[in-house]
């Protein structure tokens, strides 16, 4: 054992297990470079010591000379050191991430803690990483104010991850429309305020009238609102939605056990709130007579169906007003496509008639420069194209409370590089219409995502 103890203490092993375990990590994983120059800091303070000779010497001194200035260094040293571990681990293991609201019900909960893991993806580097810790867009108690600066911005990055994303994983990523926010009404959807003032005042006057009514800003991709759906269609899909039912490559979806819709429930005499609340129904109203409108698993609404005053209940018809936003395609909410999820490398040719499923990624997911002349030429970059090569996959995404989720059914695709990570595990669970101890839902804690 004394023996052990001597080689672990040689500091020439200390040190190549150190600057392996660093080059490992910093360099091959995050495949930079530059993070090579951490190896002279890592043999400093392993073999030559010059910097604890000449500086760490003074502040010993210093420690010793002033009790003030010890227990200052001591708290700064303390608070860098776990800002660094934490952000280390923010950014290359998991993060925590809270259900806001009920588009994953019955699958995840309103107050649901999740444990979000990058590595199963990959880690995705920092594009703004000049950032206060810890914070995510915005300082707090400070109104509007940035917490980070664009004076450096770094190209997409991801590490390489355990696996790839598969059909049906629950996954967090940075909302696509959040590209732009009105700075006085975050809470909405830019794009569909635009629509709105456009479809009142005309396109030319509701973008100056919005102009006027709002201050728009922008938000680079990793500091946009995170948003956590199912992924119901990889890049190469297919889907299509018929009667609010998901068919992948002309297959039905695999069958998911929270899934749920808004029924239109007529009944003969009102249904008490004590029925409502024993049948596990959450989201509720009504006409104040005898028409209810209840979200529910189809098993729940076939317990419904057979209660003695309930005479009709069938399912309600979503919205219209649906990705691509286009008059040429009269999709619904609940009847929807055929739409083709696009595969990094593919090639799909270009007509007036697709444009505008695909006229978001060329222009603002992957950066090109959109025209169509009067004679109907589509340009790209300001040459002639018939065809167009995606430059990332693509994925497709939906919440499972299916008449009560904003997702790509609304706006369209989901770009590889605003994918946080899996949800992996709720590690706490709480009703806030609830009071503690009895706001705790002991039955969801450690419980897998599924």
């Amino acid at each position: 054992m004394k023996k052990i103890r001597e080689i672990l203490a040689n500091r020439w092993l200390r040190f190549a297990i150190a600057a392996t375990i660093y080059t490992l990590w910093f360099v091959v994983w995050t495949g930079n470079p530059w993070m090579l120059l951490g190896l002279p800091i890592i043999y400093d303070f392993y073999i030559s010591k010059l910097f604890k000779r000449y500086i760490g010497s003074r502040n010993e001194a210093l420690c010793k000379r002033s009790k003030l200035y010890k227990t200052v260094y001591e708290w700064v040293n303390a608070i860098i050191f776990a800002t660094v571990v934490a952000s280390l681990v923010h950014i290359f293991i998991f993060q925590p991430y809270v259900i806001p609201t009920s588009s994953m019900e019955k699958s995840l909960l309103i107050g649901d803690y999740l444990y979000v893991s990058k590595v199963t993806y990959g880690p995705l580097m920092p594009q703004t990483p000049l950032a206060f810790p810890f914070v995510h867009h915005t300082m707090p108690g400070s109104g509007n104010r940035k917490s980070f600066s664009e004076a450096i911005h770094w190209d997409y990055h991801r590490l390489k991850g355990l696996r790839g994303i598969e059909r049906n994983d629950v996954v967090v990523f940075t909302f696509p429309a959040g590209d732009s926010v009105l700075l006085e009404n975050q809470s909405v959807t830019y794009y569909d305020v635009v629509r709105d003032y456009e479809r009142i005042y005309g396109k030319e006057e509701g973008r100056r009238r919005l102009n006027a009514d709002y201050t728009v800003i922008t938000r680079p991709t990793d500091k946009r609102e995170n948003y956590i759906k199912r992924c119901v269609a990889i890049p190469g899909d297919t889907i299509r939605i018929v009667d609010g039912d998901m068919f992948i490559n002309g297959e039905p979806q695999e069958e998911i056990p929270g899934k749920q819709y808004t029924y239109i429930v007529e009944t003969s005499t009102p249904i008490t709130p004590y029925a409502i609340d024993r049948l596990g129904i959450t989201e509720y109203g009504s006409n104040g007579g005898s028409i209810y409108f209840m979200t529910m698993t189809a098993e729940t609404a076939a317990r419904v169906s057979e209660m003695d005053n309930v005479t009709a209940i069938r399912r309600y018809i979503g919205s219209d007003d649906v990705f691509p936003h286009s008059d040429e395609y009269r999709w619904t909410q609940d009847n929807f496509g055929p739409l083709y999820v696009p595969r990094k490398g593919d090639k799909v040719e270009l007509t007036a008639d697709n444009l505008p499923l695909y006229e978001r990624i060329i222009t603002v997911y992957e950066g090109h420069r959109l025209s169509v002349g009067d004679d109907g030429i589509i340009s790209i970059d300001s040459e002639p194209a018939d065809s167009y090569t995606f430059g990332m996959d693509y994925y497709f995404m939906a919440g499972d409370n299916r008449h009560n989720s904003a997702d790509s059914r609304f706006w369209g695709f989901v770009p590889e590089d605003h994918i946080v990570g899996k949800a992996s595990f709720i590690w706490l669970s709480l009703d806030k219409s609830k009071k503690f101890p009895g706001n705790i839902r002991w039955d969801r804690i450690f419980r897998k995502v599924r």
